[in-house]
């Protein structure tokens, strides 16, 4: 059982910063992605001893995160923060004023078209892959994608969006 303890605690002390952007590129905002990760780590936590490829348990949180995100987005009385982006903790997003645009376009876009592009490009997970973590089909994927990237074209008419993206 130690073992499996100090397993759990080199994953997530190796694996919390680039897991914990993901939530934040979820939530949109700092302490959202803080929760939304602690609560994912948590019920891994829980669970370590059950998952077999452990090599797998990037994908096992991202799935949590993206459940429990899920839930948040359908509750219809939920809160929408607003505000500007942290000065510490993910300052790597905004390195430029066009990063900057384009992030506060992102973060205004629909959940589920939000969570489809940090799928997307920034955990570069294939279209087959995106459509299993969203638990949605592969042409979901696509029109999310071309509908997300269509609205950002449209409010950034001057940065140009490159084919990478699209």
């Amino acid at each position: 059982m130690p073992d499996q303890e100090l397993a759990f605690e080199e994953f997530m002390a190796a694996r919390w910063q680039p897991l914990y952007r993901t939530a934040y590129l979820l939530t949109g905002n700092r302490h959202d992605a803080e929760d939304l990760l602690q609560s994912a780590m948590a019920g891994t936590c829980l669970r370590w001893s059950k998952i077999r490829d452990k090599g797998a348990a990037d994908a096992y949180v991202r799935r949590a995160m993206l459940n429990d995100a899920q839930r948040h987005w359908r509750r219809r009385d939920r809160e929408v923060v607003r505000g500007e982006l942290p000065d510490e903790g993910f300052d790597q997003i905004g390195v430029r004023a066009d990063h900057l645009a384009l992030w506060q376009e992102v973060r205004r876009l629909p959940p589920k078209m939000r969570a489809t592009l940090v799928l997307r490009y920034f955990e570069d997970l294939s279209v087959g892959e995106t459509a299993r973590e969203l638990g949605c089909s592969e042409g979901v994927v696509k029109s999310a994608t071309h509908h997300a990237i269509a609205r950002l074209r449209q409010a950034l008419p001057s940065l140009e969006l490159t084919e990478e993206l699209s």
